[in-house]
């Protein structure tokens, strides 16, 4: 058995964690050595397109059509298309009602569960998602965890 040399700590190949790394034209993050945690924090970013009048309107439109098919002899129908008035007004306004939001789907899902896939799918619009969005990151990102938006 061949006996190895002592590590020369003075050398640098030999001093524990040290690493000699050396790179041309890297265009990203290096990350070198052990146990490492690299994190990435975006802040700011292009603000979202304005929702167009146009787009508004059809999101309205949706909301107009979805009143028209609650049923006429449902025992809460009048509830029903007060509730998506809310919805509505919650979603357009300029700092959206998240609660409002959460819990008309929750009494669709308990009351008149027919319609509830419509409901979600009006929250879940594009235009109601980029409204959101528009309210600024905390009130989208708690939509999302609250209802599952895109």
């Amino acid at each position: 058995m061949a006996d190895r040399p002592a590590p020369d700590r003075e050398h640098p190949a030999d001093r524990p964690d040290h690493y000699d790394v050396r790179t041309h034209a890297v265009s990203g993050q290096v990350v070198v050595g052990r146990h490492n945690t690299v994190s990435q924090a975006t802040v700011g970013g292009p603000p979202p397109d304005p929702v167009t009048d146009a787009e508004l309107a059809v999101l309205r439109a949706e909301f107009a059509r979805l009143r028209e098919l609650v049923p006429a002899d449902a025992p809460d129908a009048g509830r029903a298309r007060e509730l998506l008035d809310e919805v509505e007004e919650s979603a357009t306004a300029p700092e959206p009602d998240l609660t409002t939001m959460e819990y008309a789907l929750g009494w669709f899902r308990r009351r008149l569960p027919e319609l509830a896939s419509a409901v979600t799918s009006l929250l879940l619009h594009p235009v109601t998602v980029r409204l959101l969005d528009a309210a600024g990151t905390t009130v989208a990102e708690d939509f999302r965890r609250r209802l599952g938006g895109g």
